[in-house]
């Protein structure tokens, strides 16, 4: 029969509803069922495309016999890290500090009142590799609570104590000692010791994108002008691009390479890491001009519309990595089906381009990728790269229709605010940028959803399934949104998306900001679940941190509003972590780069015109197409007020045409009607 978590909405937690386990959800039922019973909880964390915790479940949560140990010694909760971070976020950090390491699954004890007491993440069903089976830990914890209730709590009470202690630890915030543009120089020269020159990327294996890491990159570069850091972010995004961790057929990355060569990656495929790496590539595209970076850009957002997408609007949070049981079977290719699929004068030259070999370069079948440059396959073929591009793509074509019949891992159709704020600005970002009106349109029906179905009675919420919103929204959430209406109103220059960036801002200081101690917390004074310790994490992980997108948010929007205290807080939060960026910048780059924005003199283009009328997109267009390291682009149709917007303070069209002025330094230029006369002006803007 199934278990508690047969109601819930979360996909990963009805993965495990029909388990043997007592599952409860976290809630007031499971802690009182514990504290009744004077029995430890047993907290099982975990996400729906993750593949060890789909191996943890078949090996041990389906097991009877597990299950009644876990039954008879616990209460068994289970937990979303993607709709509950601050439960995740919190005891996540107390196994790290017991054990120095962590992961996914996450597994921590907990005494009857919340507090750990002991953890780690995949525990094996029989010893292996000086790992404890899953059914020793239940055990010997269980007797460690049987034997030893009191000095459990002791152990509990001095592990919270120490993160107490390190998590009050920081600067005063004094907004005098900001750090500005050194901290580039800092991060750069770590990076570069971790670079690696023949694959790109940082480190060794298991390789990650880092996408912020690039971003301060190209950031190093527009500043200085030094051609290395550029090199650096170049090739890791071309060798990313090539790689098996990109989807070379439906498009999209996979979550990490699990070599250095990012040949063979771990197959899930999150709508963060699409969102962040899109906005990379464009800002590579606009440094460059490079269309090749522009194509991946524009791959990567396709997919997210044509497999993330609700029909609503809104975004959903993944794609498994495993299908029919089986981690990338969704994915790989044999020679035989490949030669069964095209015709000769196709096959043989997409099986050379893409490595795809008989023996197969992944468990005797094939990941797609490539491994050398398309002008060297085509030469070495006899054939010039010009026709050979067309050929690829009719088989690209052919075997995406042959892959789209097979059974498709599981999609996780939660949708996330703060995940569908790195999404919306993605697309509103390259849409203005690459005159793409479907990506803007996509980015307005999708704010227009976050906000009319996660947003209610005035209250944002963190997630939304089936019509239904649920947990309040953290500090992540209302940045993440409230960065991507910034954007939505530079492509569009529609009022309404500042008046709700705006509320964006108000709630993030109302909610997360601490004004004694100068900090962001990650979960709500007003709205947050009071767990043991409350939430608050600076550094970057997969995604940016809630902190460092509340830092920008606050910057770009108090200079587009003239809201100086805006800017206060975010130097204030900058200032509180400048040690910390200068002694671990590589887990710092979102901030380090608005700290870089922060210093760059502000270039601002204000566009006044008819919002339907093709001459203001065109300006809008050229206004966003440059890289620049601290634009503000915004705009009015004639007819609208002002709206105490300083830079468009006295600008109408001229001569009743779209109009555009150029500004820096709080000087600005003659208005221009055209593009061609706007770009010119930013480039002279820049080069100043």
């Amino acid at each position: 029969m199934p278990n508690r978590l047969a109601g819930q909405s979360s996909p990963y937690l009805l993965q495990h509803a029909d388990n043997p386990v007592d599952w409860y959800p976290w809630g007031p039922e499971a802690l009182e069922r514990a504290r009744e019973l004077d029995r430890p909880i047993l907290l099982s964390i975990g996400y729906s495309s993750c593949h060890w915790c789909h191996v943890m479940e078949r090996e041990s949560f389906v097991d009877p016999a597990v299950a009644d140990v876990m039954n008879r010694s616990f209460v068994s909760v289970k937990v979303d890290r993607e709709e509950r971070p601050d439960i995740d976020q919190v005891y996540m950090r107390a196994v790290q500090a017991m054990t120095g390491q962590g992961g996914w699954p996450l597994t921590v004890f907990l005494t009857p009142t919340g507090e750990p007491f002991y953890g780690g993440t995949y525990f094996p069903p029989a010893p292996r590799q000086g790992m404890p089976s899953f059914r020793q830990v239940l055990d010997a914890t269980a007797r460690a609570w049987d034997e030893q209730p009191e000095g459990v709590r002791k152990g509990a009470a001095q592990l919270l104590s120490a993160l107490r202690r390190a998590q009050e630890a920081g600067g005063a915030g004094d907004a005098a000692a900001v750090p500005g543009e050194e901290l580039l120089d800092v991060a750069v020269r770590l990076m570069a010791r971790q670079y690696d020159p023949t694959w790109g990327g940082f480190g060794g294996a298991p390789k990650f994108p880092q996408p912020v890491t690039l971003e301060v990159l190209l950031r190093q570069h527009a500043r200085t002008g030094d051609p290395e850091p550029l090199d650096m972010a170049l090739h890791t995004l071309r060798r990313m691009a090539s790689g098996g961790i990109r989807d070379h057929l439906g498009g999209g990355f996979h979550r990490y390479a699990v070599d250095a060569r990012w040949l063979v990656p771990h197959f899930e495929k999150m709508l963060y890491d699409n969102a962040l790496l899109a906005r990379v590539y464009l800002d590579a595209y606009r440094l460059t001009g490079a269309v090749d970076l522009r194509e991946v850009a524009e791959h990567t957002l396709d997919y997210v519309l044509a497999d993330l997408r609700d029909p609503r609007g809104g975004f959903y949070a993944a794609r498994d990595a495993d299908s029919e049981g089986e981690e990338g079977r969704y994915y790989l290719w044999t020679a035989g089906q490949v030669l069964a699929a095209l015709p000769d004068e196709e096959a043989r030259p997409f099986m050379r381009c893409y490595d795809v070999t008989p023996g197969g370069n992944f468990e005797g079948r094939n990941i797609l990728w490539l491994p050398h440059d398309l002008e060297t396959v085509a030469r070495a073929g006899g054939i010039g790269v010009n026709d050979l591009r067309p050929v690829l793509t009719r088989a690209r074509d052919t075997l995406l229709g042959l892959r789209m019949e097979r059974v498709p891992p599981r999609r996780d159709e939660k949708v996330l605010v703060g995940w569908n704020g790195m999404a919306l600005r993605a697309l509103a970002e390259a849409g203005g940028t690459l005159g793409r009106a479907d990506y803007v349109d996509a980015a307005a029906v999708g704010a227009d959803f976050v906000l009319a179905e996660a947003r209610r009675d005035g209250t944002l919420h963190h997630t939304w399934k089936d019509g239904k919103a649920g947990v309040p929204a953290f500090l992540e959430d209302h940045a993440a949104l409230g960065n991507a209406l910034l954007s939505l109103h530079e492509a569009t220059l529609d009022r309404r998306w500042l008046d709700e960036a705006r509320w964006c801002c108000e709630e993030t200081l109302r909610q997360f900001w601490e004004e004694g101690a100068g900090l962001f917390h990650d979960s709500s004074a007003r709205d947050g679940e009071r767990l043991f310790m409350r939430p608050r994490d600076p550094m970057d992980n997969a995604t940016p941190s809630g902190n460092s997108l509340a830092v920008e948010l606050l910057l770009r929007a108090g200079h587009l509003f003239g809201e100086a205290s805006f800017e206060e807080v975010a130097r204030r939060a900058m200032t509180r972590e400048a040690e910390n960026m200068v002694r671990f910048p590589t887990a710092f780059g979102r901030l380090i780069a608005t700290v870089d924005r922060a210093a760059a003199e502000p270039v601002e283009v204000a566009v006044v015109g008819d919002l339907e009328d093709a001459s203001t997109h065109a300006l809008v267009r050229a206004a966003l197409a440059p890289f620049h390291r601290n634009r503000t682009v915004v705009g009015r149709a004639p007819e609208d007020p002002e709206g105490g917007i300083p830079v468009l303070q006295g600008r109408g069209a001229k001569d009743g045409r779209a109009t555009a002025w150029v500004c820096r330094g709080y000087a600005c230029r003659a208005p221009v009607t055209t593009p061609e006369a706007l770009t010119e002006q930013l480039t002279e803007a820049a080069s100043l």
